[in-house]
């Protein structure tokens, strides 16, 4: 189940970040660094990310796309890899990635005006609950041997976006108009209301026609991601009744309005499921505990030697069969 989890997560992320909107609010919103600042977000262009190894096995990568930087054309191309899970050996997965992606610009002779190969920019995009901790340069994972060996040890970085350490840090702020950026407090949101003011924001950011099919993507994201995992037991329209933002807004605010009463009541469901429990293991225990105390009488009637079976038997109201199966353990 957790894998189908993820992957629906993994799928509508590439979905998302198959609009060039997205791509460049992630960009300006959480790459915060100069040469950013010289790119020309209209050039935006995504790239074939499919490979093939010398070994002939197929390398399907997540998403790639290239951008004009500076006056001239070189493109920085940007590799993104979207994780519900951590990966402690994440590095090394970017730097194969990189290997490939330069043997095939490498191949069509995709250089630089100078000859070199443009430079690449990895992002690993993660929203798992907990915070990642795995190495965010290969140099990390390999052993340092003194001596000259560790001139040839690998190093080379990728860039980690963790939404939950982005949205929960004091010094972020989602004022700005950026999806991106609402996407990530979506995930995380607060509570109901939070999250309908966002939605209500990126209706209103997201109503152009051009728009049409970014605002598709963040419907299907919000069905097969946000509400199984907010919401698992509410019951959706079908899909094709749900064509636009607006109307997902404006069904979970009717919706919403009833979760407080849904979860009051499985709650009390559940307090009296937990109490007939509790009373049925102290019948238990009460029970074992009589079972114990007729045994130990029967012990001490059996010592003394004066009544039979069937008398005793009688006396506790154990049967006949048990007060045998005593008599034996007590020889033994």
């Amino acid at each position: 189940m957790a894998s189908k989890i993820h992957n629906r997560h993994d799928h509508s992320y590439k979905l998302l970040f198959s609009h060039p909107e997205m791509v460049r609010d992630l960009l300006t919103g959480f790459v915060k660094e100069a040469w950013v600042e010289q790119l020309d977000f209209s050039t935006l262009e995504k790239v074939s990310g499919s490979y093939v190894t010398e070994d002939l096995r197929d390398r399907e990568d997540d998403i790639i796309w290239r951008v004009r930087w500076g006056d001239d054309w070189l493109y920085v191309y940007l590799l993104l890899e979207f994780q519900s899970s951590e990966d402690k050996h994440m590095a090394v997965r970017i730097m194969t990635y990189q290997g490939l992606l330069y043997q095939d610009l490498i191949r069509q002779e995709a250089f630089t005006p100078s000859g070199k190969l443009p430079p690449i920019l990895p992002i690993v995009l993660y929203n798992g609950e907990k915070r990642w901790t795995a190495a965010q340069n290969v140099a990390e994972l390999v052993e340092r041997v003194p001596g000259g060996l560790e001139r040839y040890r690998p190093d080379m970085a990728y860039l980690l976006l963790d939404e939950g350490a982005i949205v929960n840090d004091p010094a972020w702020s989602d004022q700005m108009r950026n999806v991106a950026a609402a996407l990530f407090r979506l995930e995380h949101n607060r509570d109901e209301q939070d999250m309908l003011e966002v939605l209500g924001t990126l209706v209103e950011w997201l109503k152009a026609p051009e728009q049409t099919g970014l605002r598709r993507a963040v419907v299907v994201w919000i069905r097969r991601v946000l509400l199984p995992s907010r919401a698992p037991d509410m019951e959706l329209p079908e899909f094709s009744d749900l064509q636009d933002l607006h109307e997902v807004h404006d069904m979970l605010a009717e919706r919403i309005k009833h979760w407080p009463e849904q979860w009051e009541e499985r709650g009390r469901q559940e307090g009296r499921r937990e109490t007939l429990e509790e009373a049925e293991q102290r019948v238990r225990e009460a029970e074992q505990r009589a079972l114990e105390e007729k045994c130990a009488t029967v012990r001490h009637l059996l010592a003394f030697g004066v009544l039979s079976d069937e008398q005793i038997a009688e006396a506790t109201g154990l049967s006949v069969d048990e007060i045998a199966k005593l008599r034996i353990e007590d020889k033994h």
